[in-house]
């Protein structure tokens, strides 16, 4: 699932290490880093209390140890290179060797101990968001801390008290450091395995990103127009489907770091909000839906049984947040000729390409087919291909697989979904009828009205 790195490996800050001498190291946790930006398998309980683990969207879980009846973790912060799709890669900050970091996965009632080590250029911190504990160990470097300098290591400790979803970012600079990458996910699992308990479970964070055509480091002072909305860090094609056995009981929880909200819409299904990072919701107060908010800083689980064999695209519904890298200042060319553009334009820019003039689909098309010429390290504003064609998809985008016969813990992509005969859309080749129009109605005088379109992109 992992590899081991040496911890004296310089990470790309160039920070020295020196600081923390390794008879200090010898007592602390190994250090376990992960490279891969594929979803690995869940992490199954070897010692502790008993628990059904999580599957991390293109992540892992943290490895630990047993010291004296404590759960011991290690999390490094660290520059860190990560595949946002294939086609681009982004300078960014993250948790032993990845963006987010690994899942950390408890149990209520587990004594736990983090050790933080710091190899970012400035100083960090970790806050616990979520959770109960002591003030002293809820990581806001000034106010309940001293911050983690550069190269030091620092030891978090306390009793996971709750059940439930979580995440873990800094409280250091955080503007800076959200936009970079660093963040991570925590699961406090119920003492009881049986409470609660589904098939398949599920977790990832929504970030976003703000990095420029042919660039890799995100802009970190950006507000809202951010042109990369990710799954832990990753823009479809990028995203794993998430797999699943037809009739299991299936459990998605997503948290949300970025700026702005989430409506997270399955097809398909209806599910129940299950879970919010405060806690279980009673039976009492659910209701199905297809789609849910989520709210900056919020955490979600909802929960199915996926009775309906299928590829069910799963998304945000925010249409501008399932594309990759757009520029908010392109005009609208919708019926807009550029013929007569084209040839006069091409002799200044020999690759110029018309478009949008029937839409913004041919976009995909022309990157596929025509090998549209992009900047370095870029992706096309919409991306996938399935076994119809392009998708024309891109950002918070991934597909919900239900398939009969897989055994209990593979998941493998399954492929394309096989239609059943007489349950596929298809062409209609007979003759339209006739259009039917209501009489004309008597003219009415026409008022002129102004309206002012509001600048910016704040509504995004």
């Amino acid at each position: 699932m992992v590899n081991r790195r040496d911890f004296f490996k310089l990470a790309a800050a160039g920070i020295a290490v020196s600081a923390v001498n390794k008879v200090a190291m010898a007592a602390l946790p190994e250090i376990v880093s992960a490279e891969a930006a594929t979803t690995q398998s869940p992490l199954h309980p070897n010692s502790g209390r008993p628990y059904n683990p999580v599957v991390t969207l293109n992540g892992w879980s943290l490895p630990w140890r047993m010291q004296a009846g404590v759960k011991e973790f290690h999390l490094v912060a660290e520059p860190v290179l990560r595949e946002i799709a294939p086609g681009m890669t982004a300078h960014l900050w993250g948790y032993n060797g990845q963006s987010p970091g690994p899942t950390i996965e408890v149990v209520e009632g587990d004594r736990v101990r983090i050790f933080v080590t710091n190899r970012l250029p400035e100083v960090t911190s970790v806050h616990w968001h979520g959770q109960r504990l002591p003030n002293g160990m809820d990581g806001v470097s000034g106010l309940t801390q001293p911050a983690i300098q550069p190269g030091k290591t620092f030891v978090y400790e306390f009793e996971a008290k709750r059940a439930g979803t979580f995440m873990y970012h800094p409280h250091a600079d955080e503007m800076t450091q959200l936009a970079m990458g660093l963040m991570g996910s925590w699961i406090t699992h119920p003492k009881n395995p049986k409470f609660m308990a589904v098939d398949r479970d599920f977790i990832f964070l929504l970030n976003a990103y703000d990095i420029d055509p042919g660039s890799y480091t995100p802009r970190v002072n950006t507000m809202l127009d951010f042109n990369l909305w990710t799954w832990n860090s990753r823009a479809f094609p990028g995203i794993d489907p998430l797999v699943v056995r037809k009739n299991d009981r299936v459990r998605i929880r997503a948290g949300n770091l970025t700026m702005t909200n989430h409506p997270l819409h399955l097809h398909g299904h209806e599910f129940q909000v299950t879970g919010t990072d405060g806690g279980w919701v009673p039976p009492a107060a659910r209701w199905p839906e297809v789609t849910t908010d989520i709210a900056v800083g919020q955490m979600r689980a909802i929960e199915f049984v996926a009775t309906d064999l299928g590829d069910w695209a799963f998304h945000c519904h925010k249409s501008h947040h399932t594309m990759n890298a757009m520029g908010h200042g392109v005009p609208t060319l919708l019926g807009v000729k550029q013929d007569d553009l084209v040839a006069k334009i091409s002799n200044l820019v020999p690759d110029y390409m018309a478009m949008g003039e029937t839409g913004m689909a041919d976009m995909s098309e022309m990157s596929r087919a025509m090998d549209m010429p992009l900047p370095v390290n870029t992706l096309p504003m919409m991306m996938g291909v399935g076994q119809y064609g392009a998708i024309d998809m891109g950002g918070m985008f991934s597909t919900l697989k239900v398939r009969d016969g897989l055994a209990k813990n593979d998941y493998r992509d399954p492929g394309p979904y096989r239609h059943p005969k007489g349950t596929l859309a298809y062409e209609f080749n007979g003759e339209p009828p006739s259009a039917v129009r209501p009489p004309a109605q008597a003219e009415t005088p026409s008022v002129e009205l102004q309206v002012r379109k509001p600048g910016g992109h704040s509504g995004h």
